[in-house]
Parts: structure tokens; sequence; C-alpha cells
């Protein structure tokens, strides 16, 4: 049964800051609460389960904040937690539904950490609990920036290609300066990375349906990937359309896909080739395999998205969801590359094999999560405790 719930929220002694056409990525100053990562430990009988999810608002999509995320655990699912069984996963999920709605990242984070117990408890990969491990080794992508000169661009995606073997790139879209600014961005990325890369689009909702079918018919001739989300995420007629012009260059969705009914409405509407799967963004791996069997029932592939900035447990988790789908089943690549300890380290985890090898990573073999927290580290990262039960 579950005892007690301890929530840290901690440090990025690196700031992030990220520009893409619906808002901006900032992980603040070192000393701010705003916009840091809530890390979970969840006691149950002998074991520990562990989890992180840093909230990506203000400026982001989707809605919560650190401390929303805090006062949705402390206040609400953590209370909720004690005297469950870490096996009785669906009543947990349950229980979040009764007790406040929506809420992702909370719930994603104490799903997470309840798996990462169960894992723990039974000496077992969380991939073992989940499906298996079909894909030991996983591909990644690196999500390119938007930025005021075009060469800030082209230099981020050649560090991705040269120095870390990456081979699928996601470029922001819906410049300000209008679509034929980013087919031009795309065919200048196109020319410094060459034909062997990947190449898709993220205009994340940024283009109307005009500018969509526009710069759609001019990229298309530069070998494009794949499209995500190019406009508002309720327009699902909208995204169908879209889908036909591209004929047969895959349309994603991302912020259109929050819950299992939305999937389901997708995949009624014909609307998207492909879901893209942020575990902060639909609360966890269990809606997440939900998801991926509305997705297989309808021939729609997977995206592993999000970026798991210096977390090396959200990198895991997505790691783990991955690594459980067959290779049929998804498309791209694994956007988690900024939690390998790639561009900066984590500052909880700064000491680990689970990073960046020729483009890809190994899932981690350990129980549960396989990441193992510094105690030491926490502790001088730690910006707040609280503790349930």
């Amino acid at each position: 049964m579950i005892e007690r719930i301890e929530i840290f929220v901690t440090g990025l002694p690196v700031r992030v800051q990220r520009i893409f056409s619906s808002g901006s990525y900032d992980t603040g100053p070192a000393e701010r609460l705003l916009s840091k990562p809530v890390l979970v430990k969840i006691y149950a009988q002998g074991v520990v389960g562990c989890a992180q999810i840093r909230p990506i608002s203000p400026g982001h999509f989707v809605a919560d904040t650190t401390h929303s995320v805090v006062a949705a655990i402390k206040e609400i699912y953590g209370p909720g937690l004690i005297g469950k069984s870490i096996f009785d996963i669906e009543s947990i999920n349950e229980m979040f539904d009764a007790r406040l709605a929506n809420n992702p990242a909370a719930r994603a984070v104490l799903d997470i950490a309840v798996r990462d117990a169960v894992g723990k408890a039974l000496n077992q990969p969380l991939y073992n609990l989940i499906g298996g491990c079909c894909q030991p080794r996983i591909p990644l992508e690196w999500s390119v920036s938007m930025a005021d000169d075009v060469s800030t661009m082209v230099a981020e995606a050649k560090r991705a290609a040269d120095e870390f073997g990456i081979r699928v790139l996601c470029l922001k879209m819906a410049d300000r300066r209008g679509w034929r600014y980013d087919v031009k961005v795309f065919e200048t990325v196109r020319r410094a990375v060459g034909d062997a890369v990947m190449i898709g689009v993220d205009p994340n909702t940024g283009w109307t349906m005009a500018d969509a079918l526009s710069a759609i018919g001019e990229l298309k001739k530069m070998d494009l990937g794949y499209i995500e989300q190019p406009i508002a995420r309720r327009d699902l007629k909208g995204l169908a359309e879209i889908r036909r012009a591209a004929d047969g260059v895959p349309v994603m969705a991302d912020e259109a896909l929050f819950t299992i009914q939305d999937a389901y409405a997708l995949a009624e509407a014909r609307a998207v080739d492909a879901y893209c799967i942020k575990l902060y963004k639909i609360g966890g791996i269990t809606p997440a395999k939900k998801i991926a069997g509305i997705a297989e029932a309808a021939n729609i592939q997977l995206n592993c998205g999000g970026l798991a900035v210096q977390s090396q447990l959200e990198a895991a988790a997505g790691a783990h969801f991955y690594a459980s789908t067959p290779a049929s089943r998804m498309m791209g690549a694994a956007e988690f590359v900024f939690g390998l300890n790639a561009t900066a380290k984590d500052p909880i985890c700064p000491e680990s094999d689970f990073v960046v090898r020729d483009g890809h990573v190994d899932v981690p073999h350990g129980p549960g999560l396989g990441i193992n927290i510094d105690e030491a580290a926490l502790k001088k990262h730690t910006l707040m405790y609280e503790r349930v039960g």
C-alpha cells in the first residue's frame, strides 16, 4: 500500500530558452520555482517509485505550471493515493478522473512513479510490464527552435547531425515573416544537412489553411518528412483536408491530442497519420497505452514527443513507452534527446549511461525506469519540498 508521497521542485542551473509560433519554452532563472521540474517519490512497503515532469507553462498550450502540479498532488491526488496498492493502476487513474479533471502533468508524474514502483517491486524493467522490449535501441529526433536568423537554426541542425548523429530533425515553423520564409528556412537546412536526414516541420498551429497548403506544396519538393499540427487543434476537417493535400507525407496531431477521446475523434475524422504522444500532455503511460490501442485499430502511427530537458527520469519514461511499441507502429523518432545529458547534464542524475550514441539511445534495463537519483544532488538542487502522508 502507498504510505507517503514526497514532492520536490528541483532547480535547473542551465537555462533553456526556445521559440515556437504559439509561445515560448523557457526553464527560467535558476532560483525561480516557475517552470522548474516536479519530482515525486512514492513510498509503498519497501519500494520507492520515482518520476519527474517539467510543467512547461506559462507560454505553452499545455496549461500546467509547476505551482499547479504541486498543488494538485499535495491537496487532491496525493491524499487519494494514500492506502492504495501500487498495482491498482486503473483504480488510481479512475480516482484522478473523479477528484480533479485535466491536470495531465500532475497525473503523468504520479502514474509514472507508480509504474516505477511496480517495476522495482517485481524487479522488472518497466517495458516488460507494458508490452515488452520491442525496440531496445531507440532512434532520436532533434527539435530545432525558431530563430531570428536562419543561420542559428542551421547551426543547431548541424550540431544535432554532426555531434550527436541525429538523423531526424523537426524544424519549428510558422515564422512571423510568412510561409515563404518557412520554405526558405527548410531549403537552407536541407542544403546544410544533406539528403540522408529526415526533416519534418512543426508550425504548432501557426499556419492558416492557405499557409499550410501553399507551404506543403513547396516543401514536398525537398523531401518533407512529416507535418506536425499545422493548423488549429480543433479543426479536424481542416487537418483531414491537409492530409489529403499532403499526398502521402504523414500529418501528425500534437496540440489536437490530449485524451483518449481526442484520439478517437481524430481517428473517426481520418484527420491524421500519426499521434504525438507526450506523456506530460496526456497524463502518463496508462492513457498513452490506451491511445496506442486506438491508433493500432485505426492504422495510425505513433510518435514519442517531449524534450525532457535535463531530466533522465522523464526521458526514461518516454524510452520505456517507445521500447514497448513495435517499430512498425512508430513514425519519426523520439524527441527526448534533451534529457540524455546531451546539451546539459541532469543536475540530479549527472552520471549516467543513458546517453546518445550515434543518434540513438538504449532503453534502461534496470528495475522500473532504471534510473538512479544522486540523493546528495537532489538535496542540493531542491527548491521546494512537500509531503503527503
